[in-house]
């Protein structure tokens, strides 16, 4: 009998309890967003300047200039100016031609063109880059 009276006092308080509830799970919500959002940006802050010191490493030019004694110098044809690079790798052989593409692309350059041409068993490779 006593629920009939005070029917509407207690739809008030439990719809009070839902809505304290209902912030409080957004609260948590948005706290758990924002350390997530944290942690994505440390990790990627992380990246950014690790790739940016082997970017910046001055050792990487003597790196490239390893690309001239991979195959003989007969097969090479290279042209240098600052920080960019064409060269021309002809009549590669099948192991010649993966080692000269392993130490390209473990590089850190930029490849602006690169052209591969097989002929007989034979490789030719051109390759623009920039550092």
């Amino acid at each position: 009998m006593q629920f009939k009276l005070y029917k509407n006092e207690i739809i008030i308080v439990l719809s009070i309890c839902m809505l304290f509830g209902a912030f409080i799970y957004k609260k948590k919500l948005q706290d758990t967003q924002k350390n997530d959002t944290n942690t994505i940006i440390l990790q990627e802050t992380k990246k950014i300047i690790a790739l940016k010191k082997v970017w910046a490493d001055k050792s990487s030019i003597a790196k490239i200039r390893t690309l001239k004694n991979i195959v003989p110098s007969s097969k090479v044809k290279w042209n240098q100016k600052s920080k960019k690079l064409s060269v021309s790798f002809l009549d590669l052989s099948p192991k010649e031609f993966n080692s000269v593409i392993t130490k390209i692309m473990n590089l850190p350059i930029e490849i602006i063109i690169l052209e591969v041409k097989e002929m007989n068993s034979k490789y030719t490779v051109e390759m623009k880059c920039k550092w």
